[in-house]
């Protein structure tokens, strides 16, 4: 009955919108007007940062960085291509392209939140060089068993909001994502403009049609005063507190905060603060033109959360219907750390991941904040190796470590694992990894993409679709093909 109900509210909100622009664009919009080839979105603001480097294996054995489980990137770069342009280099990071699909990889074994599993085989983009794959997969958690939750919705209703692909895409997926919880679970609604405002207290699911009449009523104008709302959203997870719940913050924004708390340390250091009590953030995002990327990222990562671009209604289904037990983080601040051994490694490069490489020392230091891993959840790194000449078959080439907590501010748990050379066909994870490394090293004009190419990309992932239970990886490959067209315009 409550599906039955949510379902018409969500057909309802799509097809009376008064907004101007579809949910489903297809073009990118700058002070509202359609640009069809707009490359990069003027206005969009991203953290410029070069491609991690060649290490020396005899100066520097050992790699260490946190695990990134965010999908932001991938979104927004599908929405350029899908809208006839490439996005800026500095909006894509291989890592958040790799971690936004699913790996069907084994489950942690009883007793464990994660597992981790790794893989060494041909480098496509440099023959003389190797791929090494990590893999890390989260417990899953079927819904009935998931903890309760306490979910304080943050919604950005200032002017700027007032378009159906920002404002009227978060209050759909708000709907969609009342539809799929627990009715014991909580949510409560905070919205901001010029004021913030407490729309809805703490509510239970039950109560749906209550909780649905409010995000409907949720209207856009005014200015931006972000830092003022995250307070208050706060002070609401708090109060309403479920003891080894999920506390959360579900912030839905076109951008950037310009009234009262602006500057990305100021709010940082809010969210850290808050972070330290066991409330989680999760940052979602929407349109185009005032877009603050880098601000969206970092307090997403400081707030132990991760960090969605929504571009479409399909996004919305993914994030808050397939993919939603990944709300529910199993394994936190959970950091690598890959030791190499030098008689066979002769150098290495971390294929994305820059802004998360840490201090070897970090590694196991619990005091140290790194990434959140949810329920069902996998996360994949990728690193191209240059082998020595006394590479050998059949011999361990380097120990992959991972460290998590099962809950926050407790002790870590330690996971290692030899690396061995390949001696047999690579796995379809491998070359899926390789393939759409190349498509992000090409949209970056990577000075290490080698030989990469838009076909080779393509051939890689289509050899590599067995597992795609909701056809993403299909679609990666039509995208990959349309920037192809672009990239040769």
């Amino acid at each position: 009955m409550k599906k039955t109900f949510i379902f018409l509210f969500i057909t309802l909100l799509c097809a009376s919108c008064s907004m101007t622009e579809p949910s489903n664009f297809d073009g990118a919009y700058e002070n509202g007007i359609f640009n069809e080839t707009s490359t990069p979105i003027s206005g969009d603001r991203f953290e410029e940062y070069q491609d991690n480097p060649f290490i020396e294996t005899s100066e520097n054995p050992v790699s260490t960085f946190s695990i990134d489980a965010d999908g932001a990137s991938y979104a927004y770069a599908r929405m350029c291509v899908k809208n006839g342009g490439l996005p800026s280099p500095n909006a894509v990071r291989i890592e958040e392209f790799i971690n936004y699909f699913n790996f069907n990889y084994p489950e942690p074994q009883e007793g464990e939140a994660l597992a981790i599993n790794a893989e060494v085989g041909d480098c496509p983009w440099n023959d003389t060089h190797k791929l090494i794959r990590l893999g890390l997969k989260g417990k899953s958690i079927a819904k009935e068993d998931l903890p309760k939750a306490n979910y304080v919705f943050l919604i950005d209703v200032s002017g700027s909001m007032d378009m159906q692909n920002k404002l009227g895409l978060i209050k759909e997926g708000m709907i969609m994502l009342v539809g799929e919880l627990n009715p014991n679970d909580r949510i409560s609604i905070i919205s901001y403009s010029g004021t913030v405002e407490r729309v809805l207290e703490s509510t239970k699911v039950a109560q749906s049609e209550q909780i649905i009449s409010a995000i409907m009523q949720l209207d856009a104008s005014g200015g931006t005063a972000g830092g003022a709302a995250l307070e208050m959203a706060y002070a609401e997870a708090l109060e309403h507190f479920i003891e080894d719940g999920n506390n959360r913050i579900i912030l839905g924004t076109d951008g950037d905060f310009n009234l009262g708390v602006t500057s990305t340390d100021e709010l940082l250091e809010i969210v850290s603060e808050q972070a330290d009590k066991g409330i989680y953030l999760t940052a979602c995002g929407v349109g185009t033109g005032n877009w603050n990327d880098e601000m969206m990222e970092k307090i997403s990562n400081r707030g132990n959360g991760t960090y969605y671009y929504i571009d479409s209604s399909d996004e919305l289904v993914k994030i808050f219907i397939h993919d939603r037990s990944y709300l529910q983080a199993v394994a936190n601040d959970t950091k690598c750390q890959i030791s190499f051994d030098s008689t066979m490694v002769k150098r290495y490069r971390l294929i994305g991941y820059e802004n998360r490489v840490m201090s070897n020392e970090d590694f196991e230091d619990d005091k140290k904040d790194a990434g959140e891993i949810g329920a069902g959840q996998s996360i994949t790194a990728l690193y191209e190796i240059e082998p020595t000449e006394q590479w050998q078959t059949n011999a361990t080439c380097a120990t992959f470590e991972c460290r998590y907590k099962t809950k926050l501010n407790t002790n870590s748990c330690n996971l290692s694992l030899p690396i061995n050379q390949w001696v047999g066909q690579q796995s379809e994870d491998l070359n899926f990894c390789a393939g759409i490394a190349a498509y992000g090293m090409l949209l970056r004009g990577s000075e290490y993409m080698g030989t990469s190419s838009y076909k080779m990309a393509t051939n890689l992932i289509k050899d590599a679709s067995t597992y795609d239970p909701h056809g993403y990886r299909k679609e990666l490959v039509e995208l990959i093909q349309k920037a192809e067209k672009i990239s040769n315009k």
